[in-house]
């Protein structure tokens, strides 16, 4: 069975780059651009990973991940937080993120830390 990535980014260039560099190493890729509807997609899949920007407008990436962890479904589920911003590192692990990746990123580099948070799983 497939593990499930879940993709969510406001930057439409972004998510469709990813779902063609996550879709060629067998992982499933479910992906959100509208962070409003992102914690429900969460709860009805249970993804294996989350990757997620940090600022996307109405509601943030930590906002979310901070809703994540307050719920005893969700908890458990690893989140890889994305972002460009400076204190990107300190706001995602501030809000329980397992993993933080700076924008710019390098897709292999992005891609083998993803490939390690699924297996961990």
């Amino acid at each position: 069975m497939n593990k499930k990535l879940l993709i969510c980014d406001d930057d439409v260039d972004i998510v469709e780059m990813l779902e063609i560099v996550f879709e060629d190493c067998g992982v499933e890729v479910i992906s959100e651009t509208d962070s409003k509807k992102v914690l429900a997609l969460i709860t009805h899949l249970h993804p294996d990973l989350v990757l997620m920007d940090l600022w996307m407008p109405v509601i943030t990436g930590d906002q979310v991940l901070k809703r994540m962890r307050a719920d005893s479904g969700l908890s458990s589920i690893p989140v890889l937080i994305m972002s460009a911003a400076q204190d990107g590192r300190e706001v995602a692990m501030q809000a329980g993120a397992d993993g933080y990746i700076a924008k710019p990123f390098d897709v292999d580099q992005l891609l083998k830390r993803v490939q390690e948070m699924i297996a961990l799983n």
